[in-house]
């Protein structure tokens, strides 16, 4: 991966797509302070190598000589949203799981955890202090909420703005890899939770930079980001590194990819078919296999067909109508999406079939729901 700050033996080499900046420079926060110029490319990527840089130096980008802006692919924001990125030494970390070969995502039993509420703390390290806790419960995966950098301390972590940035407040990347690398030590795989249907909105500086969104849709949360327009390539390579960035940097086993129904994409080839394809080849590259999970409200069983049959090649869905048919069972509530469950039958058919709704009417859409799911298709990532 090119973008980012990439530190090497005393030297860094920067590297930023703002494709309608007329100039950039990289402001190093030493004493004195360093300007250094980037040049740019055809496609509108900045470049600049810099010697005498040492991992803990904060910068910004300045765009045009008057706007000053964090890296938006900035690995660590320690004092937050709004404030210079820093410079790490993802080769420092010393990983123990040289073993490690994951675990088949039929055989996981999952345990979902957000940071900062697991623990009184709220950070890697206290969470580490629980694995065991885990382990003796049964549990082979944890899959963690979103950890991107969002602003404050606390946040269910869906309004993150930089994408590539462990949340300061929990420890930093330097945590997260201590989390993993101690999971992976005690035989347990890591799901990580990643947004890439918006930003939040708080310290969203992509806006700067470049067409990262377009008006082109409409979102839950504001304005879609730009999977099929003009200067789309760049902005879908933004993302698929992304992914990959956890995957290798991390040791991150598998990816839980965030409400891929606000993903809008009307391309021949779209986005998350793109993401399956480099995935799949960062797993045979790796001896291994890596999985993305998707959620998604269409019931579509589009996600997890493989590409030569016109799907997206995902490896699994979260069914909501299983948790929908569990939890109007035991609760009794009907309200909003719940009144189109309540029954015995709807539990039986989302075990057998996952969707319930394949097709017929639903109550809550005022219109037919989803299509046909087949179980062969539920475990195709164990079968292929």
């Amino acid at each position: 991966m090119n973008l980012g700050a990439h530190y090497n033996d005393g030297q860094c080499r920067f590297c930023v797509w703002a494709p309608f900046a007329q100039k950039m420079s990289v402001k190093l926060l030493t004493k004195p302070e360093r300007f250094i110029p980037m040049q740019n490319d055809e496609k509108g990527y900045w470049h600049a190598a810099i010697d005498d840089v040492s991992p803990g130096i904060l910068y910004n980008y300045t765009l045009d000589g008057d706007r000053e802006r964090p890296d938006p692919v900035s690995f660590s924001q320690p004092d937050g949203v709004h404030n210079p990125s820093q410079v790490i030494d993802h080769n420092a970390f010393t990983w123990q799981d040289d073993d490690w070969r994951g675990i088949p995502l039929p055989d996981m039993i999952m345990y979902e955890l957000h940071i900062g509420t697991f623990t009184a703390k709220g950070t890697f390290d206290a969470a580490i202090s629980r694995i065991n806790d885990l382990k003796e419960l049964g549990i082979n995966a944890i899959e963690i909420m979103p950890v991107a950098q969002f602003p404050g301390d606390r946040n269910w972590g869906y309004d993150g703005v930089y994408p590539y940035a462990v949340q300061n407040s929990y420890g930093g990347p330097e945590g997260l890899k201590l989390f993993v690398n101690e999971c992976h030590r005690k035989g347990i795989a890591v799901i990580l939770d990643v947004v890439y249907n918006h930003l939040g909105p708080e310290g969203n500086y992509l806006w700067d930079y470049g067409p990262y969104f377009t008006d082109h849709y409409k979102t839950p949360w504001g304005q879609a980001i730009n999977f099929d327009g003009p200067y789309s390539n760049e902005v879908r390579e933004y993302f698929i590194e992304n992914a990959l960035y956890w995957l290798r940097d991390f040791h991150i086993d598998a990816l839980r990819l965030d409400a891929i129904h606000g993903i809008y994409d009307m391309s021949a080839k779209p986005f998350l078919s793109n993401l399956s394809e480099r995935v799949e080849k960062f797993s045979e590259e790796q001896g291994r296999k890596y999985y993305l999970v998707a959620e998604s409200d269409l019931n579509d069983s589009l996600a997890v067909k493989s590409s030569q049959s016109g799907g997206y090649g995902l490896d699994g869905l979260w069914c909501d109508d299983f948790h929908h048919s569990v939890h109007s069972l035991l609760s009794g509530e009907s309200n909003g999406y719940y009144v189109d469950f309540g029954t015995v039958d709807h539990l039986a058919k989302s075990l057998s079939e996952g969707f319930v709704y394949s097709g017929q009417y639903s109550i809550y859409r005022k219109r037919n729901h989803g299509n046909s799911f087949f179980r062969k298709t539920m475990i195709r990532s164990a079968t292929d």
